[in-house]
Order: C-alpha cells, then sequence, then structure tokens
C-alpha cells in the first residue's frame, strides 16, 4: 500500500513538470472575438495628437458712451441753423493699447439748434445797450474722418458741459519751489506732467486761433449795441457716441499678457476721463466718484494697464462758495483700481493735472485740491467804476454832473449807452448822480461781496492722476497701562 503511495506522487510530480516547461506556443490561448460590424480603428497620425491653442486676439472698438474730445479749428460766424462747423480730434482715443483715431482727425458736424430768448433777459440785455444778446448755440457732429483717409459715420450727441475754450492746469509742487531733492518718482510725476502740456500745445497748434490782435477787435465789438456772434475757434465739445466704433483685432502677443496686471511702476501717472460729474455747490463728503482711463498705462514696452481700465474713489472735501467772493473747494482721491480683468486692487492717488475752462480760473495745490480763483483785475475795474461815479456826483470839472458830460458819464457808468443818452439828455443832476452811484455800488457788488466762484468738473473732463500701489500698515498697538506704583514708605506709614 505504501509503495502504490509513493508511485503515484512520482508520477504526478512528472505530469507537472512536464506541463510547466511546455513552450508557450504550445499552451492554448483563447482568441478574442469581435462583435459583429465592428472593426479595428487605424493609429492616429502624430500631426494630430496635439491640436495647438487658437491665438488670442483683442476687438478694438470703441464703446458706446465713450467720448471724443473735438475742438472747433476755425472760428465760425454764426447765423442758421444747419451752418457747417469743422473740429479737429485733440486728444488721441485708443482701443486697448492701440491708438485708433489720432490727434488731428476731422470731425464735420452742424449746428443744430439756436436758443431764443426770454423777453426778460432781452429786455434786460437792451436796458444794458447789448441789442443783440448772444444766444446759445448747439452743435452735433456726423462724420470722423482719419488721417489716412477712411471715413466713419457719427451717432454722437454733444455732451452737458461742452462748448468752452479750456485749458490744461497743472498741480503745483512745493517740493521744487524749496528746491529740495525729489526722489525718483517726483522726477516721473514731472515728466509727465511736462509731457501732457507739450501734447496739449501741440493739439491746439492745429487750430486757427485768434491772436492778440483779433481777440481785441472781437472784444472791441462785442461792446457795441448791435453785434454779430461768434463761436472762437479752439471750443471744446465731448461727443458721446451713440454707436460703437469698430477698428478691427490685434492678437495678444504672450509678453502682453504676462505684464497686465504688473505691478504699478514708482510716479505712474494716468490720464483718465470722470465720469462722475462733480461740482463744489453739489458735491458732499463721502460721495462715489469714478473715472475710467482713456489711455493705456506702459512703462516702456510693457502695458501695464489697457484703456478702459476704472478707477474708484470719494469726495474727500467739498466747500461751496459763500459771499464776499469766496470761492468754492474740492478735493476727490482715487482709492480703488479696477482693470478690466475685475480684480480690484487699493491704490493712493493724487490729482496732478485736470483740463478746465478759461474762465473757470481754476488753480491745483501741491496734495491736487482744486479752488476756484478770482481775477485781479477786478480791482482796477471797480476803482474805473467808482472813480467814475465820484467824478460825476461831486466834481466840479466837465464830468460833474452840472454839465451834460457829467450827466452822460454818471449814465455810462450805470447802464452803458442807454444811460449815457438818457444822461445827456434829461439834464438832470440827481439822475446822473443815480446811475453813477448805481454802476459803482454794482461794481463794488459782483467783484467783492457776491458768491464767488464755483469749482466744477462735468463729465469727461480730463484728467491726469498720480497713482501707486498702496502699501501695507500696521496698526499702532495701544500703549499698556503702567503697573500701579508701590506706595512710598511715607504714605504707608500714615
Amino acid at each position: 500500500m505504501a509503495l502504490t503511495r509513493a508511485l503515484s506522487a512520482v508520477l504526478l510530480t512528472f505530469t507537472w513538470t512536464c506541463t510547466i516547461g511546455a513552450p508557450i506556443e504550445a499552451q492554448e490561448v483563447p482568441i478574442p472575438q469581435l462583435t459583429p460590424g465592428s472593426a479595428r480603428k487605424p493609429a492616429a497620425e502624430p500631426s494630430k495628437l496635439v491640436q495647438p491653442a487658437p491665438p488670442q486676439t483683442v476687438a478694438l472698438t470703441v464703446a458706446k458712451g465713450a467720448p471724443l474730445q473735438v475742438a472747433l479749428d476755425q472760428e465760425i460766424l454764426v447765423k442758421k441753423v444747419g451752418q457747417p462747423v469743422h473740429a479737429r480730434i485733440v486728444e488721441p482715443v485708443y482701443a486697448f493699447d492701440h491708438i485708433v483715431v489720432p490727434v488731428g482727425s476731422e470731425v464735420i458736424g452742424e449746428i443744430t439748434k439756436i436758443e431764443s430768448l426770454s423777453e426778460g433777459k432781452r429786455t434786460l440785455a437792451v436796458l444794458n445797450a447789448d441789442f443783440t444778446p448772444l444766444r446759445k448755440v448747439e452743435v452735433g457732429f456726423h462724420e470722423l474722418v482719419l488721417p489716412d483717409g477712411r471715413r466713419f459715420p457719427l451717432h454722437a450727441s454733444v455732451a452737458p458741459g461742452s462748448g468752452q475754450v479750456i485749458d490744461l492746469v497743472t498741480a503745483a509742487n512745493e517740493k521744487e519751489k524749496k528746491n529740495a531733492v525729489t526722489d525718483m518718482a517726483s522726477k516721473k510725476i514731472k515728466e509727465a506732467k511736462q509731457q501732457a502740456h507739450e501734447q496739449w500745445d501741440n493739439a491746439m497748434k492745429q487750430l486757427k486761433t485768434p491772436g492778440k490782435i483779433r481777440r481785441l477787435e472781437r472784444y472791441g465789438e462785442a461792446q457795441l449795441p448791435v453785434h454779430r456772434q461768434y463761436i472762437p475757434a479752439g471750443t471744446v465739445y465731448f461727443a458721446e457716441l451713440e454707436d460703437p466704433l469698430d477698428f478691427g483685432s490685434v492678437v495678444m502677443t504672450v509678453s502682453m499678457a504676462s505684464s497686465l496686471g504688473a505691478e504699478l511702476p514708482e510716479g505712474s501717472v494716468v490720464h483718465a476721463r470722470l465720469v462722475t460729474p462733480l461740482s463744489s455747490a453739489t458735491s458732499r463728503k463721502g460721495q462715489d466718484v469714478e473715472a475710467v482711463l482713456s489711455q493705456p498705462l506702459m512703462d516702456g514696452d510693457r502695458l501695464i494697464l489697457p484703456q478702459g481700465s476704472r478707477l474708484k474713489g470719494t469726495v474727500k472735501q467739498a466747500q461751496p462758495a459763500r459771499r464776499m467772493k469766496k470761492n468754492g473747494q474740492l478735493r476727490i482721491a482715487f482709492s480703488e483700481l479696477v482693470p478690466p480683468d475685475g480684480i480690484e486692487q487699493k491704490i493712493v492717488s493724487t490729482l496732478e493735472g485736470v483740463q478746465a475752462g478759461k474762465d473757470a480760473k481754476v488753480k491745483l495745490d501741491s496734495e491736487g485740491g482744486a479752488e476756484a480763483t478770482t481775477s485781479k483785475s477786478r480791482y482796477l475795474a471797480t476803482a474805473m467804476s467808482v472813480g467814475l461815479a465820484s467824478l460825476a456826483a461831486f466834481g466840479d470839472g466837465p464830468l460833474s454832473t452840472e454839465h451834460s458830460g457829467g450827466q452822460a458819464i454818471g449814465g455810462a457808468n450805470g447802464f452803458k449807452v442807454v444811460g449815457m443818452v438818457m444822461g445827456a439828455v434829461a439834464h438832470s443832476r440827481a439822475f446822473g448822480t443815480t446811475m453813477g452811484v448805481y454802476g459803482g455800488a454794482a461794481s463794488v457788488y459782483s467783484h467783492f461781496i457776491a458768491r464767488g466762484r464755483e469749482v466744477v468738473f462735468p463729465k469727461n473732463t480730463a484728467m491726469q492722476i498720480g497713482i501707486g500701489t498702496r502699501a501695507a500698515t500696521e496698526t499702532p498697538r495701544a500703549p499698556e497701562a503702567a503697573p500701579p506704583a508701590a506706595p512710598s514708605e511715607s504714605a504707608a506709614l500714615k
């Protein structure tokens, strides 16, 4: 029995050894079966394995609502509605980082409305010897012509506050006045302001602005009882687009994409347009203010901020004008920068320059605060008016009211030519004296007692704003309370 078991074990071992040692080809391998109608797919070509991403493009579009700053390139004698007007672009228009409408581009339009005067205004003007008082004239623009000859139809509306001769006002710099050593940021800001002045002066050179002789002629003509009305060359309008302007697209390069959102260089000055209209009479401290970049911010060839980035801030000070010729004051500051990607960042800013009407007489202090100023010519005008009134009333010469010449002078001091004629015809000392005193009192009131000027920044006001990244500051810790002093020995004995 034992021998039978030993033989069986040897046989089983031999059979297992033969099975393991057989070649793989001799072993039966199951064959995979394909389902009916199926076939093996061909191998993919190497060129089709990885598809390159299409290049990213940026649309060069001037959006609806964007303003075009245009200025009349020649003087216009106002005649009728429909009269053609011709203007030039005086500030370049950007789309993203490209100039799409350069300075000097032509803008063609026409007079759309001539305001009719009320009876009250007309009567007051006649009493002041003005039989052709100035009327408000509205213009519109309907075509844009680029320097390369391309023409674009314009559907635009002229923004409120347009229609005045403006000038570029920059902030004073106390460091320069004290001859202090300025750092690199201050030098860059100074260079940016000088460049802005040069660009504005070059833009004005393309306009046929009147010289001193022509201005004197127009001033003298305006003093006559009957005179023509002109719109002077250099009058600036803001034409807000009602339909966008398309200038194609541009490929976004790798270097351009990598530079966007980079840290702001020290001494950066951006060109922006005010979105929120402001006035020292109506604005309040804490009021939200918004502006939009009209030009991209570049650091050499690197694009830091594209056109269209937004600035958000608040009104820091608003002081309305008051009696006794106290002028209004206005101070704003932007604290947030919002690029087109929507990622906000905190900034510090100062108002370095602003475009304001020449008649507004606005000045900026070293910290960017705006204040209206009063012309010093008011002293001379008031002195002349009071002097004529005194001579007409109390003089013994030919200017006294005992003579017709004195009565005429007294009347002219009150109501110009009408007062002069009435004073000469009336032969009344009382009339001449009354008109002279009225004229002198009116001059004193308007120049020294009446309310001062307001600071007004209408929508689309062009600004130069110095910006920088806000540095993180630690809140100072409150000083720890000192432990109570130990009582002295003398106090303990008591």
